[in-house]
């Protein structure tokens, strides 16, 4: 592959590869996104601040080990976007606020420094939902990324992890670190047409991220790839000791196993109480993937959850305005400019109780025991990711929430889930998606199933209209 024949969506695994062989160099990646960026970011806002020199620099470092046939990991030479929750030293902090001026971070999320301590380049930092608090991906201070799906209508691009998902999407990195609360890296990763990862708490550490719920916080991945997907986990995930969460984390490589298919596996479909909720371009491309599963020779299994989403919903949304209060409450207490529909939502966790929110928590460890017995005889689950498409950011109801709908049930019961594209919605050609979902800690089963209907299909290889 010669210089002037980058793909912009190849993966991680090839584009790691192709410099290692000496087919291209992490200089021409880098400069091929940066102009990516500069041509196309205007209008699709994926990025807070771009971090062009020093990703210059980088690449020609890694250049010259690749040349001394030093290599410092699986991601040498490639390039990661990060979104503006995590630490990065001498760096810009926002949050997607504008209520409080950056503050330059004095450490490095740990996350970011395994990342570059496998050869990642650092690209930018990507808009976030203020405060990571919201599913629409909207952000009434800062701008809202725009879909890469329809450039002639601003479309939601999903949250909060928003403006990883677009710079992914949009060819501009090739992946991306999110954080995943009740669906922030799957709800933009679905929309968006790409591959996200919700982890297990206390996977991968948390140290230099900032908090929302920390029983729901989780960090997680966006890529091009189900197999990107698990490289960049093998990378992040494990104990560390500024963490204390993850000292009991498996040391293990999730990829070990991804290629073994998905005959015999036994997969629990959304059950038919939950199918009004999604809109019917949904479920045509979710009864697809499940066709194609069975094919396969998955055994479908139909049975009711014994909580419903919509129960799941409101717990894990109070438990979130409980801690999401605690920890900001106090500033956004003060009358500065806030996102209103994020301010709204912190301040719903003042009126929660120290007795309110110990029977949350009951409530949370009960549905999580019923979910381990309802999974008895199953070994993945499979849901559509979002119950709608992308919708005009017009159309945006703030008080609804239906792209949490099958995904936030998940993070109340620390579960782990990996959204793939299924299909594009006629007549619009917007992405659909379905996730896999398994118990805690199952993420190397979740990675194999996914890999497996990705590899039975080709949605993972569409690209936005406009941006190939």
């Amino acid at each position: 592959m010669k210089v002037d024949e980058i793909h912009t969506y190849s993966s991680i695994a090839d584009i790691a590869a192709a410099i290692r062989e000496g087919e291209f160099t992490s200089l021409a990646l880098v400069e091929h996104q940066l102009e990516r960026i500069a041509r196309f970011d205007r209008q699709l806002r994926a990025f807070v601040e771009v971090y062009a020199d020093e990703a210059l620099g980088a690449a020609r470092a890694l250049d010259q080990m690749t040349a001394s046939g030093v290599r410092l990991g699986p991601l040498h030479g490639v390039t990661v976007a990060v979104k503006d929750l995590f630490e990065i030293e001498g760096r810009k902090l926002g949050a997607g606020s504008l209520a409080i001026p950056p503050r330059i971070s004095a450490t490095t999320a740990t996350a970011v420094a395994r990342l570059r301590a496998a050869g990642a380049v650092i690209i930018g930092k990507t808009q976030t939902v203020e405060y990571a608090f919201g599913g629409w991906g909207t952000n009434a201070v800062m701008g809202t990324p725009w879909n890469p799906w329809d450039l002639e209508t601003h479309r939601v691009p999903g949250g909060s992890s928003s403006g990883s998902a677009v710079a992914v999407a949009a060819g501009f990195c090739t992946a991306a670190l999110g954080t995943d609360t009740g669906g922030s890296v799957r709800i933009p990763a679905g929309l968006c047409g790409i591959v996200g990862l919700k982890t297990t708490g206390g996977l991968v550490s948390r140290h230099g991220v900032l908090e929302l719920c920390p029983t729901h916080d989780t960090v997680g991945v966006l890529t091009r790839t189900v197999h990107d997907a698990g490289l960049m986990l093998d990378v992040i995930a494990g104990p560390d000791a500024n963490d204390p969460v993850t000292l009991k984390a498996p040391t293990r490589s999730v990829l070990h196993h991804i290629e073994q298919g998905i005959e015999g596996l036994r997969v629990w479909v959304l059950p038919q109480g939950e199918r009004s909720f999604a809109e019917p371009e949904v479920l045509r491309l979710y009864d697809g993937a499940l066709e194609t599963l069975r094919a396969m020779g998955a055994r479908l299994v139909e049975r009711e959850l014994p909580q419903s989403c919509t129960e799941s919903m409101r717990i894990a949304g109070s438990l979130m305005s409980a801690e999401g209060y605690a920890n900001l409450g106090e500033l956004f207490e003060k009358e500065l400019e806030f996102d209103p529909h994020v301010r709204r939502r912190i301040l719903l966790g003042r009126d929660i109780g120290a007795a309110q929110y110990i029977e949350l928590q009951k409530l949370r460890d009960k549905a999580g025991r019923d979910m381990l017995d309802a999974m008895d005889g199953i070994d993945v689950c499979c849901f559509p990711t979002n119950a709608i498409t992308a919708i005009p950011v017009a159309e945006v109801d703030e008080l609804s929430t239906p792209l949490s709908r099958f995904g936030r049930f998940v993070n109340l019961l620390d579960m782990c889930s990996l959204a793939v594209p299924a299909g594009l919605s006629a007549p619009e050609g917007l992405p659909v998606s379905v996730q896999f979902i398994g118990r805690p800690l199952a993420e190397p089963l979740v990675l194999r199933a996914a890999r497996a209907f990705e590899a039975a299909t080709t949605w993972h290889e569409a690209v936005p209209r406009g941006l190939a």
